[in-house]
């Protein structure tokens, strides 16, 4: 017996994988030129937009899970690209913050979104945009934070 519904042909979450394979294969080249996993360069782009931000508002703004996040932010930190310093107040509490290095990478990292975007040649801009409109609608059916 043959399940129609079953067809790779028929999901949208098989080209979501083969997409995001993709997209992480493309980023790869850039990434490793400046030291960073793509994970890590979420991160930082985080850092970037709002540096000193605590870890749970990482977290939450990356959708990076808690475990992860930490294993992470070690990494970054043993490379020199953020500092973690305990709340005064509450000592439960983590800051993350930029070092020099880290602010420094910024201006390395500034075309690879561009870079990226040229992957996509058969994408206008206005189709770009209603993909990102697309996508956070799924991540936010699917209860995730937006980006």
């Amino acid at each position: 017996m043959t399940y129609p519904q079953l067809k790779l042909s028929s999901q949208i979450c098989h080209r979501l994988y083969k997409a995001s394979n993709g997209i992480s294969r493309a980023y790869r080249t850039w990434l490793t030129e400046l030291d960073l996993t793509y994970p890590q360069y979420v991160v930082m782009m985080a850092l970037w937009e709002e540096n000193q931000l605590s870890i749970a508002t990482l977290v939450e703004k990356t959708g990076i899970d808690g475990g992860a996040m930490t294993q992470i932010l070690k990494k970054m930190s043993d490379k020199g690209l953020l500092t973690i310093v305990k709340d005064e107040d509450d000592k439960r509490k983590r800051w993350v913050t930029l070092t020099g290095k880290g602010i420094e990478l910024q201006h390395q990292a500034a075309a690879i979104p561009e870079k990226i975007r040229c992957k996509f040649p058969s994408i206008d801009d206005q189709q770009a945009q209603q993909l990102i409109e697309l996508l956070d609608k799924i991540n936010h059916d699917l209860g995730e934070s937006d980006a």
